[in-house]
């Protein structure tokens, strides 16, 4: 019994030694496909999210999103002229669950009060749905049809706590996709396979830029804000 009542406080401690942060995202969602821009970041649609993370550590925390954005493909916004002269353009909805870790470039104590501030990395693995679309006759079709894919993300930020409670970060993510359709230019259904074009060898990336804006909870007991 005194076993059990040692681990059930040494639980609470661990758990109080924990901060959390949860909140929102706001930014700019292009991709890197077979159609429109070619720039690295060029923001076309608007996407939001919410956003989790589990501070294990000054160095570390766990992380978890959840996202939508209503991203763009049009060919008006290319610097390749064969692309211009093309002119396909279309869309998708895109919605995103991504988790990983989050790595701290400089020590990031949220314990203690006072400036909390560091660059940052974060990685893991991204699992998506968008639209199953395709082009006939230079016309984006709409399947009605939802597909699943997965991609590696990589984002770099900087983040930094602006009151007792509050951080406010900045960040580019990179997310390589394992599918080649996410504009609708390469559908690998057998009824759509004819309308492949572009580079089919290449899969698509799409990124996020923008802000957070997240809340701190649950933190040490006061007499460790000193130390």
């Amino acid at each position: 019994m005194r076993f059990y009542i040692l681990v059930f406080f040494l639980s609470l401690t661990m758990v109080q030694a924990q901060t959390y942060e949860a909140g929102v995202m706001l930014g700019g969602v292009n991709a890197l496909s077979d159609i429109g821009s070619q720039k690295h970041l060029s923001p076309s649609s608007f996407g939001f999210g919410l956003l989790f993370k589990w501070n294990k550590s000054q160095r570390y925390a766990w992380r978890a999103g959840l996202s939508y954005a209503n991203l763009s493909f049009d060919d008006k916004n290319a610097q390749d002229p064969a692309r211009i002269l093309r002119n396909l353009n279309g869309n998708t909805g895109l919605l995103e669950l991504s988790s990983g870790l989050e790595v701290n470039f400089l020590p990031y104590n949220l314990h203690r009060f006072g400036s909390a501030f560091t660059p940052y990395l974060y990685s893991g693995l991204t699992v998506f749905r968008y639209d199953y679309n395709y082009f006939e006759f230079g016309k984006a079709k709409n399947t009605n049809k939802k597909d699943i894919s997965f991609a590696l993300p990589i984002h770099f930020g900087i983040k930094a706590r602006i009151g007792s409670n509050t951080i406010l970060g900045t960040e580019i993510g990179v997310r390589y996709t394992f599918t080649d359709n996410l504009d609708g230019s390469n559908p690998i259904n057998s009824n759509f396979a004819t309308n492949q074009f572009g580079d089919i060898n290449n899969n698509d990336w799409y990124v996020f830029s923008g802000i957070s804006f997240t809340y701190t909870f649950t933190r040490k007991p006061c007499r460790d804000c000193f130390e």
